[in-house]
């Protein structure tokens, strides 16, 4: 079954080069376009895409708002991977406390795209550790602990808080298992878990989650490199 996939932005120009670089993957199909956060919301509504490619600045209503309303309403499981041309911001931040799975640049190489929109499909995050850590050391330091977010940390066994702790500094399954000497199933099995028990929708919130539970101080810890 291909990946459905719907792709906004204000600019019809970008619209149609990501569309078309999506197109010449048989496994992936691009299902509808969308140039405003309005026309992302009826899109969504009409067609189901597995994954929407989300632009944040656009006219009548933004990326941001539209990611949260499709996010909030949506009874399939669609997952929302945000464009952007510059480093990341606040805007992006908060999309992805919205439930946004990641983002990407829009510079990104065409190889590289469809790469990213199977990641999310498959219920991934999509963080690059440099630009993550860009990301939270700018903005996670300016945030208060939620203690509603640190009482929901007691539902953790101590492993499973490890386990957020080293998806919160950009760790893969596989460092994750190497650097707790345990096995990599094992890995997916904690992270299956941690995603139930806090009710999270992907890797990309657990890391929001670990910042503004207190967990994990902005910091404390190098991401990526």
């Amino acid at each position: 079954m291909s990946i459905r996939v719907a792709v906004v932005d204000d600019q019809a120009l970008v619209r149609g080069g990501f569309s078309m670089v999506l197109g010449h993957h048989p496994d992936i199909e691009v299902v509808a376009e969308a140039g405003t956060g309005l026309e992302a919301i009826e899109v969504a509504r009409t067609h189901r895409p597995d994954v929407i490619l989300m632009d944040i600045r656009m006219p009548e209503m933004d990326g941001l708002e539209a990611t949260s309303r499709i996010l909030q309403e949506a009874d399939w499981p669609v997952r929302v991977l945000i464009l952007t041309t510059f480093d990341p911001d606040e805007y992006v931040y908060r999309a992805l406390r919205a439930g946004a799975s990641g983002f990407v640049l829009k510079d990104i190489r065409p190889e590289e795209l469809p790469v990213a929109v199977r990641t999310v499909a498959r219920g991934g995050a999509l963080l690059a550790p440099s630009i993550t850590r860009r990301l939270i050391g700018q903005f996670a330091r300016r945030l208060a602990v939620d203690t509603t977010l640190s009482q929901r940390l007691a539902r953790l066994t101590d492993r499973e808080r490890e386990v957020v702790t080293a998806v919160a500094r950009g760790s893969s399954n596989a460092e994750i298992s190497a650097g707790l000497f345990i096995g990599a199933t094992t890995v997916k099995s904690h992270v299956s878990s941690i995603l139930t028990k806090l009710g999270l929708r992907d890797r990309a919130q657990v890391v929001v989650f670990a910042y503004e539970s207190g967990l994990v101080e902005a910091g404390e810890h190098e991401i990526g490199c």
